[in-house]
C-alpha cells in the first residue's frame, strides 16, 4: 500500500529536482553529449581547485600559526577566521559560474525555499537532526555508563570558567536548568542562528558540486565521492585539532579518515534533501542544527572518566553518529532503488 507521506516518495519530485530533468538522471543516459561532459568536468576541477586551495591557504598560513596561542585576540580572530572559511565554498560557486559563463539563473541556483510539498523533508533536516544527535548521545552513555555523569560536571566546569575567577558558584540545579535550555534553544533556533555560515557550504557542496558530480557518476557513486570531497576539505582544521582533537594514536590521519566517514555520512542525508526538494535550503538548515547542537552530549559527560570522540556522544563519533549513519544507509538504498526503477523503465 503506498504511503503519500512516506519520506522516499514526493508526487512534487519531478517538479521539485532541478537537477534531474523530467526525474531521469544524467548518468543514466551518458551524462548528455561530449562537450557538455566535458565542460561539466571542467567546471567540477575548477571549483575544486578554488576552494581547496584558497580555504588550504588560509588554514595553513593565516589560522595554523595563531592556533594555541596564548594571545586572547589572536585566539578569537582565528575562531572568526574559521567560521569565515565556511564561505570559500559559496565563493567557489561564484568564481566557477563567472570563469566558465554559466550565467546565474534563478532556476539552477537552488536557492528557492520550495516548501510546498517538501515540509517533511524541512522537518528531517531540522528536527529529525536533532532527535538523531539526542539519540546518539542517549545511546553513547547506554552503553559507555561510566562516561556519564548526572551531575553535569563538565558543563559546570564550562560555565564556572565562562563565568570567570570571580563569577558565582552555581548550583546543581542551575547548572541543570541552563543546560536544558541551551540544548532546548540550539533545537529552535540552531538552524536560523547558524544559517549564514552554513549557507556559505552548503550552496557550494549540496547547491552547486552536488549537481555535478550527480550528471557525472551514478547517485551512490556521486553522494560517496562528495562526501570524501567534503571531508578532506576539512583536512587543515582536523590536523590544527578540531572536531577530534591531538596527540591520539595514528594522529592526524586516523581524524581526517573518521571525519570522511562523518562527511559521507552527513553528505548523504543533507544530499537527499537537496535532491528530494531542488533546493540547498534545507540542508543549510540541518547543517545549522549539526553545528549548533553537537556538542550537546559533552556537557552529560565525566571529568573522571573521559569520553572517546572516535565514539561519541558527538555525531562526529561511531556511536554517537548511529543514527544518522542507519538514516543515511536507508535514504542512500531509497535513491539507489528510484534510480535502479528509472533505468529500468
Amino acid at each position: 500500500m503506498k504511503n503519500e507521506n512516506n519520506i522516499g516518495s514526493n508526487e512534487n519530485d519531478r517538479e521539485n529536482v532541478n537537477i534531474m530533468k523530467e526525474n531521469e538522471h544524467p548518468a543514466d543516459t551518458g551524462g548528455g553529449t561530449p562537450g557538455e561532459k566535458k565542460l561539466n568536468d571542467r567546471r567540477i576541477i575548477l571549483y575544486l581547485a578554488f576552494t581547496f586551495i584558497l580555504t588550504f591557504a588560509v588554514e595553513i598560513f593565516v589560522i595554523m600559526p595563531m592556533a594555541g596561542d596564548t594571545d586572547i585576540n589572536k585566539a578569537y580572530m582565528a575562531q572568526l577566521l574559521v567560521a569565515g572559511v565556511m564561505f570559500v565554498p559559496a565563493l567557489g560557486v561564484l568564481f566557477t559560474r563567472l570563469i566558465t559563463k554559466e550565467g546565474f539563473q534563478i532556476r539552477d541556483l537552488m536557492l528557492n525555499l520550495k516548501l510546498k510539498g517538501n515540509m517533511k523533508y524541512y522537518a528531517l533536516a531540522w528536527f529529525g537532526f536533532a532527535f538523531l544527535i539526542v539519540f546518539g548521545a542517549a545511546l553513547y552513555f547506554i552503553i559507555f555508563p561510566k562516561h556519564f555523569d548526572p551531575n553535569m560536571g563538565y558543563a559546570k566546569a564550562l560555565l564556572e570558567a565562562q563565568s570567570g575567577a570571580g563569577g558565582a558558584k552555581l548550583t546543581g540545579g542551575q547548572i541543570k536548568t541552563v543546560v536544558y535550555i541551551q540544548i532546548l534553544t540550539g533545537i529552535l533556533l540552531s538552524p536560523f542562528v547558524n544559517f549564514l555560515n552554513c549557507f556559505g557550504e552548503e550552496w557550494g557542496w549540496r547547491g552547486y558540486l552536488l549537481p555535478k558530480l550527480l550528471n557525472r557518476f551514478k547517485t551512490t557513486a556521486a553522494l560517496l565521492v562528495g562526501g570524501v570531497i567534503w571531508g578532506l576539505w576539512h583536512t587543515p582544521l582536523i590536523i590544527m585539532g578540531h572536531n577530534y582533537g591531538v596527540g591520539y594514536r595514528g594522529f592526524p590521519y586516523l581524524g581526517i579518515f573518521a571525519m570522511c566517514i562523518f562527511c559521507i555520512v552527513i553528505g548523504i542525508i543533507l544530499s537527499y534533501v537537496t535532491i528530494k526538494t531542488g533546493s540547498c535550503i534545507p540542508a543549510v538548515m540541518g547543517h545549522g542544527t549539526i553545528n549548533g547542537l553537537a556538542s550537546a552530549g559533552m556537557l552529560f559527560t565525566s571529568l573522571e572518566n573521559p569520553y572517546n570522540v572516535f565514539l561519541g556522544p558527538m555525531p562526529v563519533g561511531l556511536v554517537g553518529g548511529a543514527g544518522f549513519i542507519f538514516t543515511a544507509a536507508w535514504l542512500l538504498y531509497l535513491l539507489y532503488k528510484e534510480e535502479k526503477d528509472r533505468v529500468e523503465k
